[in-house]
């Protein structure tokens, strides 16, 4: 009995054992932890005093970086720039409450337990894209117009990002289901299109929006190329929603499509009751990934004229009046996309493990 209640040995549990099972695990885990540990130790010092210890801060001008480390007073300087771009200064408090409302929509979803995260949750797939429908562009309810040759920045970057992810969800999902009807020309149809769209990479799709599709269009009909950009990368998103779905698809035994047709559920009640939620909670991670690749990949609008996060820092960093801070312009343009694709990922993670129900070995 009393051999029974004495605990076990101190190598065996917490980061011992964890260092003992993932770094030093063999010779050869050893050897490479040893080497790496080196480099990060030998590297880590100069890139803290490059970022931080001995960088500039403050000051008032380009003259006041005199260190050795990084100037991040052109960040503070340029920070309006970098997230509204061309967007009037007087006006920029619409933007401020888009990016409240998308605050107050999503980051409770981070919280367990917060009241209304549900509803917050759904807000922001609907509610709040009608907002920002009338709000950014105005010309509405009184509001100033503001052409979308004057977004930029941030901003922009999260209205391509925000717009391809709730469009290509649904769209894909359709293109989905169409691939696998029973119906011959449906299935054509959406074999021809995702196939098509997935054959052309994107900075393709951006330029035929932005330069070949107004020469299609009828005389006096035309959209601005904000517009033929987000339709562009909607399309172009889709096709590959339409495959991680159609994967979740394939993943539900046959047994789950005969009891829905063993209750006499309609087809779309069949899908949208039985197959589609175990469907979708499969391929979470894959539709979470797609989303944080166009996230990224939403900085090629930059070849078609249009100034995200990205085009900003680069069109600043040519100034001749600040010298050598490509680095820092670089660096604060990594963060925001780490900033939000860490977040997307670890939101999938947390919804993974909710809606785990123990099927996974």
């Amino acid at each position: 009995m009393a051999e029974a209640m004495m605990k076990p040995p101190k190598k065996t549990l917490g980061p011992i054992a964890w260092m003992r099972e993932h770094l030093f695990s063999s010779w050869y885990n050893t050897l490479l932890t040893a080497v790496i540990g080196y480099v990060l130790l030998t590297s880590m010092g100069p890139l803290l005093n490059w970022l931080f210890f001995e960088a500039n801060f403050t000051g008032s001008g380009p003259d006041d970086c005199t260190g050795a480390g990084a100037c991040w007073l052109f960040v503070s300087q340029r920070l309006n720039f970098f997230i509204y771009g061309f967007y009037p200064d007087e006006l920029q408090w619409r933007v401020d409450v888009m990016f409240a409302l998308l605050a107050i929509a999503f980051v409770p979803q981070f919280i367990e337990g917060f009241p209304g995260r549900k509803w917050l949750g759904i807000f922001g797939m609907t509610g709040l894209p009608l907002i920002g429908y009338f709000l950014i562009p105005g010309g509405s309810f009184g509001l100033e117009e503001v052409p979308s040759t004057k977004w930029g920045g941030l901003m922009l970057t999260l209205i391509l990002a925000y717009i391809g992810i709730l469009a290509s969800l649904p769209i894909g999902t359709l293109l989905a289901l169409g691939r696998r009807s029973e119906m011959p020309i449906i299935r054509g149809l959406c074999v021809v299109f995702i196939e098509v769209w997935r054959a052309v990479p994107l900075i393709t799709v951006l330029f035929m929006a932005s330069v070949m599709l107004p020469l299609f269009l009828p005389e006096g009909v035309n959209f601005e190329k904000l517009s033929r950009a987000l339709i562009g990368i909607t399309l172009w998103q889709s096709a590959y929603m339409a495959e991680v779905i159609r994967g979740g698809l394939q993943a539900i035994p046959r047994g789950q499509y005969e009891a829905a047709d063993a209750l006499g559920l309609g087809y779309w009640k069949k899908m949208g009751l039985v197959i589609l939620p175990q469907a979708l909670k499969l391929v979470i991670p894959g539709i979470v990934n797609t989303f944080i690749s166009l996230f990224k990949d939403t900085t090629l609008v930059l070849i078609i004229g249009l100034f995200d996060v990205l085009g900003t820092v680069q069109s600043t960093v040519t100034d001749p009046a600040w010298q050598n801070v490509a680095s820092e312009g670089y660096v604060f343009v990594a963060f925001c996309f780490w900033v939000f694709c860490f977040g997307m990922s670890r939101y999938s993670q947390n919804l993974e493990r909710k809606l785990d129900t123990g099927h996974k070995t």
